[in-house]
């Protein structure tokens, strides 16, 4: 972890931020801007391993710019920052390895630095040849995950679904709330309602069990991700810009979810500039 980069165009909220980055384990450079120009024009001819994005920036929204700098800097991942937490539940349907609610902690700042470190790093080789010979996951069309060419079989369709949206979210964790929204788009989330999540969380667990592929799937502290190097998939192939995954797509992604549409429609966009 060399170098990340924050952008806010409030110059109180930038400059902790940028001082709460020097404060990290891994001791990155930072470096902030007040704009998305200035930070698209940083990406010209430097890098970075993290851009801490504000979601509501006023000269470019921060979804775009997000968009951008992947474009210039595919490695780079991305974290959004709000403080409005509407904007956060759109945070965790696009392509972020995650969101921060104003003001940042230090200590939250740190748990999804580590996170995305740990994912740069990835599992082992020989884990991850493994894995990615034994599991296929499918969302082109209607999502489905193969074991070996053999089908699995959910006894939940909601345990089924809440790991279609983490395949969606590339790695990047949510909580049980943020699942539950996910899961129950218009349910209230309250003592039962989270039973009723946990449900279908240890179904999801028993079966992926079931079916020896459990090492996909991780809870760790209230947070709920996959581990995408464990499989493969034809969207991360199709991101990755192999030409039998862009093949492969014949404009529909993970068809029985309302949610994936937004994913879809980033699908479309990218797959016009390959």
């Amino acid at each position: 972890m060399h170098k990340i980069i924050c952008v806010d165009d409030e110059p109180l909220v930038l400059k902790l931020n940028v001082t709460l980055c020097g404060q990290l384990r891994q001791k990155p450079e930072a470096e902030g801007f007040a704009s998305a120009e200035e930070a698209l024009a940083y990406f010209d001819t430097e890098t970075a391993d993290i851009a801490i994005l504000d979601i509501n920036i006023p000269d470019m929204d921060g979804l775009m710019l997000a968009a951008r700098i992947k474009e210039k800097s595919p490695d780079t991942a991305i974290l959004f920052l709000t403080g409005y937490s509407q904007y956060a539940m759109e945070a965790i349907r696009l392509h972020a390895s995650g969101y921060l609610m104003k003001p940042v902690s230090l200590e939250r700042l740190q748990e999804e630095v580590d996170y995305i470190e740990g994912s740069m790093k990835g599992v082992s080789p020989k884990k991850a040849a493994l894995s990615k010979k034994n599991i296929q996951v499918r969302t082109f069309g209607e999502f489905d995950v193969f074991v070996d060419g053999e089908p699995v079989h959910f006894k939940r369709s909601k345990s089924k679904e809440l790991l279609a949206y983490l395949v969606d979210r590339q790695g990047a964790g949510i909580n049980r709330r943020m699942a539950y929204a996910i899961l129950w788009e218009n349910g209230e989330y309250s003592r039962s309602a989270q039973k009723q999540l946990d449900v279908m969380i240890r179904s999801l667990k028993n079966t992926l069990d079931e079916y020896g592929i459990g090492e996909i799937f991780e809870l760790s502290k209230g947070e709920l991700r996959i581990r995408p190097k464990s499989f493969s998939c034809d969207l991360y192939s199709f991101l990755d810009g192999d030409i039998d995954a862009v093949n492969s797509y014949k404009g529909e992604y993970m068809s029985s979810y309302s949610w994936a549409a937004l994913t879809e429609a980033y699908i479309d966009r990218v797959g016009g500039r390959i």
